[in-house]
């Protein structure tokens, strides 16, 4: 792995470090990116304990206990810091309905804190990781994570981004992660050994990206953002009973339907953002509708045809069970 120029040398912040995400991001950066020293901010200290085990007590980690939603905090987190990666969130649909308020400050609060640390601190560079669910959101969580991305998007207005040498902000929009916490393919293994798989509905599609995919698009928008775009991979859609079939094809199933909050299909670009996208070959760019700071042109390589969405149901790319097969068989039951 060629060690990225934006991250060489330099001071990285991770918040949600301690996540799925974080730890495996945290992880690549330190063995083949060379930067000087990686702050790992995130509220659980066992975690944070156990993350400084796992990487050898690496000598360039720091490791910051706080909460996104203490501005304070992040300010001094943020201090001499080059690059953000806001990756800290609450994520669980059902948990985020029945606490919405705290979703709202985390989640909306956490973002707005993130970008007025980053312009205290002159942060140069500032991604914030996003979700299909942030599209045309049916939950609370996905109406604040489209919250967020306005918030970061926005941010360059108040950074004068389009100036030399002032904080930029973009966003990494991206859809399920394979084997993450709250993945099905854990929880079906888990099923499967129970000798019962529930599935929501025959016809469910979602986008699939594997953790290495996710944190390699996400180290690549680092070396072309702007600031104000958001950044969508070309990744491919899967059926939820391939799922099935491939991890206990001969295990008895119950259909539960869909559930509160829950798509059948996810999108990760809508017809109006493709006005004003762009396609390149491994990803699409949303550019902002409104890019107050700036006065160039943003890159475009293929513009996006009149009507264009890019839904999960209507992918060209789609896995099939034994690429699935191939994929879970690293991933651990959930307990």
């Amino acid at each position: 792995m060629a060690s990225s120029p934006e991250l060489r040398d330099k001071i990285v912040l991770v918040t949600g470090g301690t996540g799925s995400f974080g730890t495996a991001f945290i992880s690549q950066l330190l063995q083949g990116h060379e930067p000087a020293a990686v702050r790992v901010y995130s509220r659980d200290e066992l975690k944070q304990h156990e993350l400084h085990r796992k990487l050898g007590g690496d000598p360039r980690l720091r490791f910051l206990i706080g909460d996104v939603r203490d501005l304070e905090r992040l300010k001094r987190a943020c201090r001499h810091v080059d690059v953000i990666v806001h990756a800290a969130a609450l994520k669980h649909v059902p948990i985020c309905e029945y606490n919405p308020f705290e979703a709202v400050q985390t989640n909306i609060i956490g973002a707005e804190n993130i970008v007025n640390a980053a312009i205290e601190n002159q942060v140069l560079r500032t991604i914030s990781l996003s979700t299909d669910k942030a599209v045309n959101p049916v939950n609370l969580y996905g109406a604040t994570k489209l919250c967020a991305e306005k918030i970061v998007t926005q941010g360059n207005s108040y950074a004068a981004a389009g100036q030399h040498g002032q904080p930029r902000f973009s966003t990494v929009r991206y859809g399920n992660v394979v084997g993450s916490r709250g993945s099905v393919i854990p929880l079906f293994k888990r099923q499967a050994e129970l000798g019962e798989l529930t599935v929501t509905d025959e016809a469910m599609t979602r986008f699939w990206i594997t953790l290495d995919q996710a944190i390699g698009f996400v180290l690549a928008c680092l070396g072309r953002m702007e600031g104000g775009e958001i950044f969508v991979p070309r990744i491919p859609s899967m059926r939820v009973v391939d799922i099935a079939d491939a991890i206990a094809p001969d295990t008895p199933r119950r259909f539960t339907g869909v559930r509160p909050g829950e798509k059948i299909h996810e999108v990760l670009v809508t017809s109006e953002e493709a006005r004003h996208a762009t396609a390149f070959p491994d990803s699409f760019t949303i550019y902002p509708s409104f890019p107050f700071w700036r006065t160039e042109e943003y890159p475009t390589c293929e513009e996006l045809p009149p009507g264009f969405i890019y839904s999960s149901d209507r992918n060209d790319a789609w896995l099939t069970p034994a690429d699935i097969c191939e994929m879970s068989r690293t991933v651990t039951p959930v307990d």
